[in-house]
């Protein structure tokens, strides 16, 4: 007999749920879906507690129980009552909620968890003539209640409290790097690659060592993950063990299994060495390593920095160090002193080592080491950089360098200015992204005249990492090409400065009068794509052989205005470019897509964004062809749509197309073409980019037309206003009637 699967949900540290998802397909995970900072997933409830045994990244583990609609309090207290709480809550068993997210109505966290526990008491009191008990630390039973708009889900907290108390530390040293981020940077630098219990066979012990160990964190993860201990193993205390669902004998077979597995592991062939020029963090660091287990795999002293020097043996291995930055930069000299000497220790006997080093954003090029690659992770609040090195001679450079010869000008009086406003700019939009949930948006839009830039941030996935996308709007010929060079100069070298992503990952672009025709071209070079978030969905964007990204980021709203709309509806994205268009209607239930471009290259884009997010088969059409004549021959066929997007470019003189494009001139004949494609109450969204255009007043005698420009502006633009036009026009009754 099958047993349907349970819902679950696993929160991470943001910038590791990439691994959380690996880690819970190991757990015997299915269906598994990763957001930014947590995966949904189904399984068994077996499932459920290897995670909370053997998940090293996980913060938490929830057993969803419900989903409904609650417009207010009321709503949201009565749906709460009407589940059934004595399956869940044995008698006298003590509780605990939590309420998250955002709600139209309940605006205040702490009311919300109020109010879902009043639901939940008021219910067993109806049930069974007693209450529950509330409990602040460790409870029975915790509930959580997350809410996505007026969408409730609540869950059980099966992980009773966050995963990454281990349970083996109990004094931290200043600002303690958590237990889940250390086995996170462990993870992404190779260590379970390289020391794990599936690693190769070796001559010699894996050797690992943490200079600035503090606590000794990386160092008892590091062992830990060597000699496959589960993290869990030593907390005496998870969310489920007084639930009234428990699997008592699934749970002690579990255990007896990891105990198994961690005497097996004692033997492993490994040398870690933590080193820290604070006695008393090294004291604290032998105790941690001995309540976790693993004290006979780690050696710590104290020692200064200077000192490191690699373990005895021959063979390299792995540096991970976490030197200070953010609420440790009280002194940030100090702090921009111990990275130099750091690096400069790495590169004088680290020779042939791996070396990974968790730091701020603005304070990796102090290593003087290249990174081969980069990761944007956090650290509970703080935004880090996890840099991963090689340490070679041609992996040096000088501390401090930025690259592209710019260094010399970030302290000119012209960049402190731009800094400035870049900085402002940078903390105003960061919150309300964060809140939003916006992962790529307009940083900059020429604030300054003379600094003539549009600097867009995106934020990608796989890796996650930051990058800078700078369009330089070309300056008027009287300008002189020294001021010009100086002002580009400037703005280069404040960038990694003020937004801390490095210069590897910052492209400039000029922004110049094109030739009609020529604004989708492809650029000379070679470049790579990388994956973005936006409203759930995930689309491919372009950084290096493209003039645009494949994504235009003042169309956010215009999307998600699409996607409410195509449900139920069959969609046309005319001018379809990379699709992104496309797939939000997908997402929003469209009955099927056509969409119609000229160019075989952005129709697999289209294709590729599709299939991203799980939209293929033969309801998704992709065409090439010329917008206008196939609209003229669409005319006379039978298929009708509910939702037509239509986006033309300002000006097209395609050589593959018929004439010249020119929306000023073309947009009502294309207009009027989209309406005879149109079902009854069908919607046709019009937009241009185009700078000075003007809607023909025709167009409003024939069409029932509004305006939405300012409706779909986001706040990141709002300093351009005319950067698009965009417009609602709908058949009206008598015309559609008439044109039968």
């Amino acid at each position: 007999m099958s047993v349907e699967p349970l819902s679950f949900i696993a929160t991470a540290p943001r910038g590791f749920a990439d691994l959380l998802a690996g880690e819970l397909c190991a757990c015997g995970a299915q269906a598994v879906r990763e957001r930014t900072r947590e995966v949904a997933f189904s399984g068994t409830l077996e499932c459920a507690y290897r995670a909370c045994l053997w998940s090293r990244i996980a913060n938490r583990v929830y057993l969803e129980l419900a989903h409904f609609e609650a417009n207010d309090a009321r709503e949201f207290h009565a749906a709460v009552c009407a589940l059934d709480w004595s399956a869940q809550l044995a008698p006298g068993a003590t509780l605990a909620c939590d309420f998250s997210g955002r709600h139209p109505a309940i605006t205040h966290t702490h009311f919300g968890a109020q109010k879902l526990k009043d639901g939940i008491v008021d219910a067993l009191r109806a049930a069974r003539g007693n209450r529950p008990d509330v409990a602040r630390e460790r409870p029975d039973v915790r509930v959580h209640a997350h809410a996505r708009g007026a969408h409730i889900t609540l869950s059980i907290d099966l992980s009773g409290e966050s995963l990454h108390r281990r349970g083996y530390r109990t004094v931290a040293g200043e600002a303690p790097l958590k237990e889940n981020v250390a086995a996170g940077v462990l993870l992404r630098a190779g260590w379970q690659e390289l020391a794990g219990p599936s690693a190769p066979a070796r001559e010699t012990p894996a050797r690992f060592l943490d200079p600035l160990c503090g606590s000794g964190t990386l160092c008892i993860e590091a062992a830990l993950i060597a000699a496959d201990h589960a993290p869990g193993l030593t907390r005496g205390y998870f969310g489920f063990l007084n639930w009234r669902g428990h699997d008592t004998g699934l749970w002690a077979r579990l255990l007896a299994e990891a105990k198994s597995r961690a005497l097996a592991g004692d033997a492993a062939a490994v040398r870690i060495d933590g080193r820290d020029h604070d006695a008393r963090a090294i004291e604290h660091a032998r105790g941690n390593a001995a309540r976790a287990g693993i004290a006979h795999l780690t050696h710590f002293e104290t020692g200064a920095l200077a000192g490191a020097m690699p373990p005895d043996g021959v063979g390299a291995g792995l540096v991970c160090a976490n030197p200070p930055y953010g609420e440790r930069l009280a002194d940030p000299e100090g702090a921009r002193a111990v990275h130099r000497e750091l690096g400069a220790v790495l590169r004088e006997r680290f020779q042939g080592w791996r070396a990974a080093v968790l730091t701020s954003p603005e304070l990796g090029t102090e290593l003087g080491l290249r990174a081969y690659r980069t990761h944007t992770v956090w650290n509970g609040a703080l935004e880090c950089r996890l840099l991963r090195i090689q340490v070679t001679p041609e992996s040096a450079r000088e501390p401090g360098m930025l690259g592209r010869g710019v260094a010399h000008l970030r302290d000119t009086p012209g960049a402190r200015m731009f800094a400035n406003r870049l900085a402002k700019n940078l903390k105003r939009l960061h919150g309300w992204a964060e809140r939003e949930g916006i992962s790529c948006y307009r940083l900059y839009d020429a604030d300054m005249p003379e600094y003539a830039f549009a600097i867009d941030l995106y934020r990608v996935i796989e890796p996650e990492e930051t990058w800078l996308y700078a369009q330089e709007y070309a300056a008027p010929v009287e300008i002189e090409r020294e001021a010009v060079q100086r002002r580009r100069g400037e703005v280069l070298a404040s960038l990694p400065q003020v937004t801390g992503v490095p210069a590897g990952r910052i492209r400039l672009r000029t922004r110049r009068r094109t030739r009609r025709g020529e604004q989708y071209l492809r650029e000379n070079g070679e470049g790579q794509f990388h994956s973005v978030l936006e409203g759930g969905l995930r689309l491919r964007v372009n950084f290096d052989e493209y003039l645009d990204t494949g994504l235009f980021l003042d169309h956010r709203i215009t999307r998600a205005r699409l996607r409410v709309a195509a449900s139920g509806r069959h969609f046309l994205n005319l001018f379809a470019y990379t699709g992104s268009a496309t797939v939000y209607a997908a997402a929003g239930g469209a009955l099927s897509t056509t969409s119609v471009d000229l160019s075989a290259t952005y129709l697999t884009w289209a294709r590729e964004n599709l299939a991203r997010n799980g939209f293929s088969g033969s309801q998704h059409r992709l065409v090439q062809a010329d917008c206008r004549r196939w609209l003229d021959e669409a005319a006379g066929g039978a298929a009708r749509f509910g939702l037509i997007f239509l986006d033309p470019p300002t000006f097209s003189n395609s050589k593959r197309m018929e004439g010249v494009l020119d929306v000023g001139r073309d947009h009502p004949a294309l207009i009027d073409a989209c309406v005879r494609l149109l079902t009854p109450a069908g919607l046709i969204i019009f937009s241009t980019n185009a700078q000075r255009f003007r809607l023909e007043d025709a167009l409003s005698e024939r069409y029932d037309i509004r305006d939405i420009s300012a409706a779909t502006l986001p706040l990141d633009f709002a300093r351009n206003p005319r950067i698009h036009r965009c417009y609602e026009i709908r058949a009206r009754a008598e015309a559609e009637s008439g044109g039968n």
